[in-house]
């Protein structure tokens, strides 16, 4: 069997790269703020697309969308976005639901294929079905965008993941030395929710966390460095922090992180359970557990994500693929820190509150050695394209 890494990078090096086009109706990816784009700018890229690549059906453009989960935070509000935008565009939107299951993936994408879609947004993750959930549409010749993990020929867009775990680590360890002093580096435990069924580039993501928490907090012992697996849910969050627990002397600093806000969210619920909520420190990922920041002391900042943007991007994207426009390889977000003190000024339903209380550095030098770490990993070759520059 040929190695995933192995199909992607051959598949990466026979789509072409070339400068994108002078914006497309307003929207270029590599400069774009992810702010909503007019009805009638969405319209013009419709247009264009349809003249470019005629609706299957002769009559609209049919769209299907895959969610990694229906009735989690993040895949409700990336769907949301995501039906706005194909409304506005006049586009036909078919949705299906992966339910974090790679077979069920395979069958979403077998039927949407079927139904001869004209183009694919998919959001699964297990990256060990993304060859074979693209053999179906590239039979049936229908392009692809994929969300956080990548599949071979297909755009990713989604998350900076070096970056952007980065930026979580290297936060939550400046926080803990705030609140805990001296005992964050003598007494405390850092313990970080993995995905390791979602492959190497979500891997940057928590290897990017703990990279910027020890850049921040030099010298901690890995030995008081514990991974825990985090299925991606809430629930299993829970069982697996309720287990690290037992690791952990009682009174010692427990320092969180994770892949996503679900995660932190139920790793967290666990410590409390047992009575050591105070003891906690918790920064997130996503920004879409906004209310359980608020309500949460220790839960004390994340990294936004702005899930609720995802469709300002995905629906130009696949219509500047269907018009035949050179679109990058790889569109990623841009990421900021949320905590209460500046939630307002992100998302203004919400009211800020208190301060941060400290003054927040992005270690940019120890980041970027940590990029020329990630371009020898031999697990990484052929994703060159996901790994920033700075």
């Amino acid at each position: 069997m040929i190695p995933i890494r192995l199909i992607l990078a051959a598949c990466l090096f026979l789509v072409p790269v070339s400068a994108l086009s002078e914006g497309f109706h307003g929207f270029d990816p590599e400069t774009y703020d992810g702010l909503p784009l007019p009805p009638d700018s969405l319209q013009a890229m419709a247009a264009e697309a349809s003249q470019h690549s005629p609706p299957k059906n002769g009559e609209n453009l049919v769209f299907g969308f895959a969610n990694l989960q229906r009735d989690i935070s993040f895949g409700i509000k990336v769907e949301k976005s995501i039906e706005r935008n194909a409304e506005a565009a006049g586009i036909e939107l078919l949705i299906a639901d992966n339910r974090l299951d790679g077979p069920t993936a395979l069958a979403n994408a077998e039927s949407f294929a079927r139904r001869q879609v004209d183009f694919c947004i998919e959001f699964q993750t297990d990256v060990n079905f993304g060859p074979a959930i693209m053999q179906h549409f590239n039979r049936k010749q229908i392009g692809v965008v994929a969300i956080d993990i990548p599949m071979p020929g297909a755009t990713y867009f989604g998350a900076n993941n070096p970056r952007s775990g980065f930026m979580g680590g290297s936060y939550l360890a400046q926080a803990a030395k705030v609140r805990f002093g001296d005992r964050a580096l003598a007494e405390g435990y850092f313990v970080v929710g993995e995905l390791p069924q979602s492959g190497a580039i979500p891997a940057m993501r928590t290897e990017g966390q703990i990279a910027g928490f020890l850049a921040s907090l030099p010298g901690f012992p890995p030995e008081r460095i514990i991974r825990i697996d985090t299925k991606n849910t809430l629930q299993y969050s829970f069982q697996q922090m309720s287990n690290a627990l037992g690791r952990i002397p009682q009174g010692a600093p427990i320092l969180i992180t994770a892949i996503n806000d679900q995660s932190v969210s139920g790793m967290l619920r666990a410590v409390q359970q047992q009575g050591r909520g105070a003891d906690a420190l918790v920064v997130g990922k996503g920004a879409d557990e906004l209310e359980t920041m608020v309500a949460e002391e220790n839960f004390i900042a994340s990294v936004a994500y702005f899930p609720e943007r995802y469709g300002n991007y995905l629906i130009p994207l696949s219509l500047m693929r269907l018009a035949g426009h050179d679109v990058s390889l790889a569109v990623t977000v841009n990421h900021v820190m949320i905590s209460p003190a500046n939630i307002c000024q992100f998302y203004p339903e919400y009211e800020c509150q208190g301060e941060r209380g400290f003054d927040y550095v992005f270690p940019q030098e120890a980041f970027v050695e940590h990029l020329a770490t990630l371009k020898d990993k031999p697990e990484l070759a052929g994703y060159e394209q996901l790994i920033p520059d700075h």
